[in-house]
């Protein structure tokens, strides 16, 4: 299963790389007479799979679990409530994972699926060939600490290379990596809202107007900060430059 979630999340990220011919789809109930069509009509199930579980397989093998988590802390301290809304942080995020997966997709593609395309290689190698891009792009961003993890869980011996390291163990590792890594980036971005919070409430205090609540009077000039920083400008660059 993992196999053909790789496969998909390839196909995703390298929609523009090239036309891809979509094959033709045969609904009629009957056996197969031949492997070939017995093949084709598997690959077809897989694909539909596919299409129906895209979504965990963007949460599990890209940095999309990075963004929305940051984006959604930024929100918090803010103090918008749902502004801006769920659907487009959500939309940003993805939007933002393929700016960043597409070179690895199309490395990807290059280096395994279009040899196999075009019959030059089997399966198993497309596959190692295929994977690989995306394993070196986990192991950068997984901490030793979370890969070791894994790894003594399962029991297995220490990898020499990347290659020995299957997806089943890299997978989690990258995934509790990635919600440290957001959670930092995230309590960062929530210090100097603190602050202004802190700020207006002290003000609001020693003015004894104790029954004003602060974060109404705070939330404009979070805003106003906000905006004079450019932080969106900001966030997307240091998010997009803190992926190796």
């Amino acid at each position: 299963m993992i196999r053909f979630f790789t496969l998909f999340l390839i196909f995703v990220a390298t929609l523009g790389a090239e036309a891809v011919e979509i094959p033709t789809m045969n609904f009629a109930l009957s056996s197969p007479d031949t492997p070939e069509q017995l093949v084709s009509s598997l690959n077809v199930l897989a694909v539909l799979t596919l299409l129906f579980l895209a979504p965990s397989l963007v949460l599990v093998m890209t940095t999309f679990t990075r963004f929305v988590i940051v984006f959604g802390f930024l929100r918090q301290a803010l103090g918008t409530q749902q502004v801006p809304p769920t659907q487009l942080l959500v939309m940003l995020a993805m939007i933002l994972t393929f700016f960043v997966m597409e070179p690895i997709g199309i490395k990807a593609y290059d280096a395994g699926i279009k040899p196999y395309m075009e019959k030059k290689i089997g399966y198993e190698e497309a596959f190692d060939k295929t994977v690989l891009p995306f394993k070196n792009f986990m192991i950068r961003n997984t901490r030793e600490k979370d890969l070791a993890l894994f790894v003594r869980i399962r029991k297995m011996e220490n990898p020499e290379t990347i290659a020995d390291v299957p997806l089943s163990v890299i997978i989690p590792a990258f995934v509790i990596s990635e919600l440290k890594t957001a959670f930092e980036i995230g309590f960062l971005i929530f210090l100097p809202f603190l602050v202004i919070d802190m700020v207006v409430a002290s003000i609001l205090m020693s003015m004894g107007m104790m029954m004003l609540p602060p974060v109404m009077i705070a939330l404009p000039f979070k805003i106003l900060i906000f905006v004079l920083i450019d932080g969106w400008n900001l966030i997307v660059g240091n998010l997009i430059t803190s992926i190796k």
